[in-house]
């Protein structure tokens, strides 16, 4: 090998060594996951080149982390929650892609691959996802010194119903579905919306998204208890929405209620509708756009 060849090779493995340490992926608990019925790992990870990378049935939820290099890094952190009507998830355009536009700017990013509702894998369904999605904060917080970052400056985001399980940790932080005595805050500091689910209700929620997490034989009070609109206090963090006003999957009116309870509690809000786009954004209006509006908003959070 000349000596070309060997600085090439060894160019080659830094630049392995620089992305592997960029991008790690971990499990989210040591041993027994809670509230997890035994059985064998079913998890499916297809491809779809027009759309997006989809995975489903998953029991083992992990956590990949994406850091920006040591230059950039600003000490913000976002933890991303991938949508998929709680029966998959997209973790590409709505996880890894966002993640790394996130590190350019100098953001860490984390996206969850949170555990999707089953009652064959579940003790109780419902609360599988937040349990994952306060894991996930857990693990930020306490290792915000490894990560490079600020643990008074983490967020959370969700698309669609991954927004519903982000509006749900943003809202349900103070009942600790995991550790009942745990001393670390499960409270992100501010929560980013994209076509979210919110509302669990018959006139505007998502009932897809409904059945799969609570079943369709839900009570009353528990459909309510998950009605992240009716659980906004004084104490929910600032809050980021984005929506189209033509999503025909999830109504618009998720975001606006949502809005307006944190209006009401006086908590910082912004809310930008857009007259067209579909559910997914793919066409309009394009990610910069709206991605640019997430990060100045951002900013005027510091």
């Amino acid at each position: 090998m000349s000596i070309l060849e060997r600085t090439l090779f060894a160019a080659g493995i830094l630049l392995i060594s620089i992305e592997s340490i960029a991008q790690t992926y971990i499990n989210l608990y040591h041993g027994t996951v809670p509230n997890s019925i035994s059985g064998p790992d079913q998890e499916i990870q297809a491809a779809n080149a027009s759309v997006d990378s989809l995975t489903s049935k998953v029991s083992i939820p992990g956590l990949t982390i994406f850091l920006p290099t040591k230059e950039k890094a600003t000490g913000t952190a976002v933890i991303i929650c991938p949508g998929g009507g709680y029966g998959t998830l997209l973790t590409k355009r709505e996880g890894s892609d966002v993640a790394r536009s996130f590190n350019k700017l100098g953001i860490a990013a984390f996206v969850v691959k949170y555990r999707l509702p089953d009652p064959k894998i579940m003790k109780d369904q419902s609360i599988g996802p937040i349990q994952d999605a306060q894991q996930a904060i857990k693990i930020v917080r306490e290792r915000a010194k490894e990560f490079g970052i600020d643990p008074t400056k983490i967020g959370i985001m969700g698309f669609s119903a991954g927004g519903h399980l982000a509006s749900t940790a943003g809202t349900h932080f103070e009942t600790r579905y995991l550790d009942e005595a745990g001393k670390t805050s499960l409270r992100p500091d501010f929560i980013i919306l994209v076509n979210p689910v919110v509302s669990f209700n018959d006139s505007t929620g998502h009932i897809g998204s409904r059945d799969n997490l609570l079943s369709k034989n839900a009570g009353a009070e528990k459909i309510r208890l998950f009605s992240n609109e009716l659980q906004v206090t004084k104490a929910t963090p600032p809050a980021f929405l984005v929506h189209s006003g033509a999503d025909v999957v999830v109504p618009v009116s998720n975001s606006i209620e949502f809005y307006k309870a944190l209006n009401k509690n006086g908590i910082p809000a912004a809310l930008h509708i857009y007259s067209k786009g579909e559910h997914g954004f793919l066409t309009y209006p394009a990610f910069e756009e709206w991605f640019g509006r997430v990060i100045e908003w951002m900013k005027t959070l510091k």
